[in-house]
This record gives structure tokens, sequence and C-alpha cells, in this order.
């Protein structure tokens, strides 16, 4: 029986040492979000719309792993994918940075406040580059009253954890899933889903 337990004592120890490495891999934080805008505790916009969300992201990573696809300045109509630089515009994953997650607790579009609207952003670029570290820079003005008026809102900002393992934080969800069933998405459910970033978020009001 000792000799028994022993060898079931060490499958279990040799298990559990497998496991950790995937476990920290998962949880892998990669980058420092910054919210310039909106602040918190700030009035945006007119009428509902007109207001920014601006953001620089701070990669621990080479470019080619921050699942950066291109350069953007888009929009809706028009705008939407032309030259100089295209980039597609509406909800869900954007296609310029595809790990980028951000939800707006007020939006009344798609899945509302679990809907990932991360392409609707109009500028990206590359703020720096080095060979082990990299800053994006990623703003969205608001062209429509599709997050309230006259209200109070809040917007999150995360990048998605490297879900498939690859290397590359390229996997942001279109929809956020609402991990505790409360139909209403925020830090928890991203907490859920895996980020590789810390979450930042503004509390803020949408002027009439």
């Amino acid at each position: 029986m000792k000799t028994s337990f022993n060898t079931l004592g060490t499958a279990v120890m040799i298990a559990a040492a497998c496991i950790v490495p995937l476990a920290s891999h998962a949880q892998e934080r990669v980058a420092e979000i910054k919210m310039f805008a909106p602040e918190g505790g700030h009035r945006v916009g007119v009428g509902g719309f007109g207001w920014f969300v601006d953001l620089e992201i701070d990669f621990d990573v080479p470019l080619e792993r921050t699942g950066f696809t291109g350069f953007q300045l888009t929009g809706p109509g028009a705008h939407n994918n032309v030259v100089p630089f295209p980039g597609t515009f509406s909800p869900g994953r954007d296609d310029r940075m595809p790990g980028l997650i951000v939800l707006v607790s007020t939006a009344t579009i798609g899945a509302q406040s679990c809907q990932n609207v991360a392409n609707l952003f109009n500028l990206t670029g590359v703020t720096n580059r080095e060979a082990t570290k990299t800053e994006l820079w990623d703003t969205w003005i608001v062209g429509a009253p599709v997050f309230g008026v006259n209200t109070p809102s809040a917007v999150y900002a995360a990048i998605a954890a490297d879900k498939d393992l690859d290397g590359v934080f390229n996997d942001a969800p279109n929809v956020v899933p609402d991990a505790d069933g409360n139909g209403i998405c925020d830090e928890r459910d991203l907490k859920a889903f895996g980020v590789a970033s810390n979450i930042r978020k503004a509390s803020f009001f949408i002027n009439p």
C-alpha cells in the first residue's frame, strides 16, 4: 500500500507540474492600456455623439505578436475600408487590432453591453516600435447616439488572452460571453473570458 501511495503521489505531482505552465501562459500579461478619453466623471459629446475613446496600448512583445495587421483611417459610409489606410467599420472584433476588446455599458447595438465595438475605431497606428516592445494608438470618435443620450455610461478596454496559444494576441471575440448570466458584461466577464492586459475602465456621462 505504501508503494501504491507513493506512486499515486508522484503521478499527481507530475500532473500538477504539467498543468501549471498552461495556466500561467493563459494568464500572461503582456500589455498595459492607458485611456485618455473619456475621462472619469466627464460629460461627453452633444446629443449622444461626438465623443472619443482614445487608447494607448503598450505591449511587451514585438509588433508581430501584438496581432496588429495594418494602419487604419476609417469610419462609416464613404469612409469605410478606403485608401490610404483601409479598415472595416462595424461592431465586432477589429480587423486591424484583433486582440482589442472594447465594451460600452449603454450600447444599444448588437449584443449591447457584451458587444465588442473595437471594429468601430477610426484611427490606428504604431507610435513606438522596438525589438521587444510595441506601442500602438487607437482612437474612435462616436458618430451616432447608439450608446444612449443624457445617461451615465462606462467603457471598458482590454487585450484578450492568447486563447489559441499561438503566441499572437489576436483572439478578441465579436461578443464577450456573459459569464455570470446577469445580462450585463463588465470587468468580471472580461476576466472570465481571459485577458492579457489590465482592464481599463472609465465612468462618464453622455450629454443630451
